[in-house]
């Protein structure tokens, strides 16, 4: 597996992720990489295209999917970020409480928004007839 450019993905994104894989140590050329049909939300797009990626580590016996994104790009790139998160947990157990807190306040702002998302779709449907009108 190769570490190709993105334009989908901000710069400083991927040299990040590209120097925390070499300070890890994971050679990318024993990730094995395969691209799969996706499925759930998305629509044709989804189903049409092989945009799930699932990333194999052999030497930690890691096994990353994902499909999170519509485009296959972004998945490669959380995949692999996700990769490294694991392996970081797995070599360095100081950090992974680092890694943890930062997956909770993560999920806290996933749930969060999801929840300001389901309050302002609830309000919008709720209002009652505009005055003046009959």
């Amino acid at each position: 597996m190769e570490f190709r450019e993105c334009p989908d993905i901000r710069p400083a994104k991927l040299l990040e992720l590209r120097e925390r894989i070499t300070r890890l140590g994971i050679n990318l050329a024993e990730v094995e990489e395969n691209f799969a049909r996706g499925g759930g939300k998305g629509g044709q797009k989804i189903n049409k295209t092989s945009n799930c990626v699932h990333l194999r580590y052999p030497r930690y016996g890691i096994v990353v999917r994902c499909q999170r994104e519509r485009k296959r790009s972004l998945n490669r790139f959380l995949a692999l970020r996700e990769l490294a998160d694991r392996v970081e947990m797995l070599v360095s157990p100081q950090t992974s409480a680092r890694l943890a807190e930062r997956d909770r306040i993560r999920k806290r702002k996933g749930r969060s928004r999801a929840s300001q998302e389901r309050t302002d779709a609830a309000g919008a449907d709720n209002r009652g007839p505009e005055l003046g009108q009959d």
